[in-house]
């Protein structure tokens, strides 16, 4: 069982964690392997719309995924939407859970289209999840991301139907 919450600073600690392994893998989020831990946490936290963790029975941080307008003004109703699972986590269906929470999320605050990284796979599960939240797939990007421990995953294009 977990719950997903807001970012609080304390989480920092145990989101770097997650997050350093991804970053040094250079290719995931487009950031350089030298990213310093500042630089890190001002792209994770200051800078997205919402960041929300998820957090297991015993209070340990388990996931986090971050909705970040992809550009501001006319466009910020485009977001983009990254999550990881912490190593001892994996396994337990918490990208599922942390996917159901963003999707939501987007159109609570107004997105109506977006672009999820890290999504393992595109699959019929996945597909029946964004369209029960109104989101249905118009495109997939090119290339895939890489991540250190999954290996290659699709990036997909995701548009609310109005």
């Amino acid at each position: 069982m977990i719950r997903i919450r807001p970012y609080q600073p304390e989480d920092w600690p145990a989101l770097w964690a997650i997050l350093e392994p991804v970053f040094r893998a250079g290719e995931t989020y487009a950031v350089p392997r030298d990213i310093s831990e500042q630089d890190a946490h001002r792209m994770w936290i200051e800078l997205p719309r919402a960041v929300r963790v998820a957090v297991d029975d015993a209070g340990r941080v388990t996931g986090t995924y971050t909705l970040k307008a992809n550009q501001p003004g006319p466009g910020d109703h485009v977001c983009n939407c990254g999550y990881l699972v912490a190593d001892h986590a994996r396994g337990q269906g918490i990208a599922g859970e942390m996917c159901e929470h963003s999707l939501a999320l987007a159109r609570e605050l107004g997105f109506v289209a977006m672009q999820y990284n890290l999504v393992v796979a595109s699959n019929e599960v996945a597909i029946r999840l964004w369209q029960k939240h109104g989101f249905t797939i118009i495109g997939t990007l090119p290339r895939a991301f890489r991540h250190p421990a999954l290996g290659l995953t699709d990036a997909h294009v995701m548009y609310r139907l109005l």
